[in-house]
């Protein structure tokens, strides 16, 4: 295939992936779990060949459209035992903002975070996202939730309801 033509086909597939990616974050939003299940499990039937049939048989030919790989690093080093919470926040608060967007499927560690933050701060709570990635890892060494990789490195761990 031609270089020209490939890096058009790459940009759409790209493209293609975050529509799909944004089209997830708003399954999540829907209130049926059996509804947003089935929405997840259609749009993994699409995103799965999508990263490793379409976009890696262009790789193959092409690898200079190959994005970089980034080392994983560790966002935080920050332990539960560690942090002092502001005034009038409790763990219990904390916990149940995290278990509100957990799902018994795995996500990113970097997005439960993410929209915890969000929420507490929606709320004018001061609540860093480090604290609330060191209640993650504290209630997964609880056994109270499941994790999967470092949970230090956000981006390159996942979390879910057990």
């Amino acid at each position: 295939m031609d270089r020209a033509l490939a890096a058009k086909i790459h940009k759409h597939l790209l493209d293609a992936a975050d529509a799909l990616k944004r089209a997830e974050w708003a399954a999540d939003e829907l209130t049926s779990r059996d509804e947003r299940r089935a929405i997840i499990e259609l749009l993994t039937d699409v995103t799965t060949p999508l990263h490793f049939d379409l976009l890696r048989t262009l790789y193959r030919e092409h690898p200079d459209l190959e994005p970089p790989r980034e080392e994983p690093e560790i966002s935080s080093t920050l332990r539960w035992e560690e942090v002092s919470l502001p005034p009038g926040v409790t763990a219990a608060e904390i916990d149940a903002v995290i278990f509100e967007l957990l799902k018994p499927r795995l996500q990113k560690m970097a997005r439960i975070v993410g929209d915890s933050f969000k929420r507490f701060e929606a709320r004018s709570i001061p609540i860093s996202p480090e604290i609330i990635a060191a209640r993650i890892i504290a209630l997964e060494e609880a056994d109270r939730i499941e994790g999967a990789g470092d949970l230090r490195m956000w981006r390159y761990s996942e979390v879910r309801l057990p």
